[in-house]
C-alpha cells in the first residue's frame, strides 16, 4: 500500500474514533442528520430543523461544485 492510502485510512479511523467518543460523552443530548447524494441531487434528513437545513446547505454547495467541475472538464 502506498503511504497516501495508509494516511487516508488512518484519518478515517481517527475520525470514527472521535465521533464515537463525542457520542459517548454527550449521550443525553443527541441530534443527528445526514446527506445522501443521488447523482448531483442532495437528499437531507435530520432530527431537528437546524441540522436538516445545515445538511441541505452542504448538499447544495456540493451540487454546485459538481456542476462547476463537470462543466470545466467538458
Amino acid at each position: 500500500m502506498t503511504d497516501i492510502i495508509k494516511l487516508g485510512l488512518s484519518l478515517i479511523l481517527i475520525g470514527f474514533a472521535l465521533v464515537l467518543v463525542g457520542a459517548v460523552l454527550s449521550a443525553g443530548n443527541i441530534a443527528f442528520g445526514g446527506l445522501i447524494m443521488i447523482g448531483p441531487i442532495p437528499v437531507a434528513f435530520g432530527s431537528s430543523p437546524g441540522i436538516t437545513v445545515a445538511a441541505m446547505v452542504i448538499g447544495l454547495l456540493l451540487m454546485v461544485m459538481f456542476f462547476i467541475i463537470g462543466r470545466r472538464n467538458a
